[in-house]
């Protein structure tokens, strides 16, 4: 008769989609035990800084370009298509992640995986 050990914790899966839903657990993962030392948890939690990163500075630099003189009206509109398309993105990401399936972002990734690594 085999026994089962109980598993403890999250799944890799579970764990590596939960860091995309902020970067608040992707920060936390990084500092805890067992997720820290996972290289798969690694890779999505810094994944998901990056691309919160990225976020952040594309809004900063839109919203200084929008606030010159008629630069304002269509920085406004790609703005709002820029947000859509992070928004897709992370939801790819987010999906794919869940699923099992490794979604390594273009820039984003690269530099995700030279972190997870060191």
């Amino acid at each position: 008769m085999t026994e089962n050990t109980p598993q403890t914790g999250l799944s890799d899966n579970a764990a590596s989609g939960i860091a995309y839903i902020t970067f608040i657990p992707a920060i936390i993962f990084l500092a805890t035990a067992p997720y820290n030392q996972k290289p798969l948890i690694r890779f999505h939690s810094w994944q998901s800084i990056f691309l919160t990163i990225a976020y952040v500075v594309v809004r900063i630099v839109l919203i200084i370009l929008g606030h010159f003189p008629f630069l304002g009206l269509i920085f406004g509109l790609v703005g709002v298509l820029i947000g859509l398309g992070f928004f897709i993105l992370w939801l790819i990401v987010l999906i794919k992640t869940f699923n099992g399936q490794m979604f390594k972002i273009p820039v984003i990734g690269d530099f995700a995986e030279k972190q997870a690594k060191s």
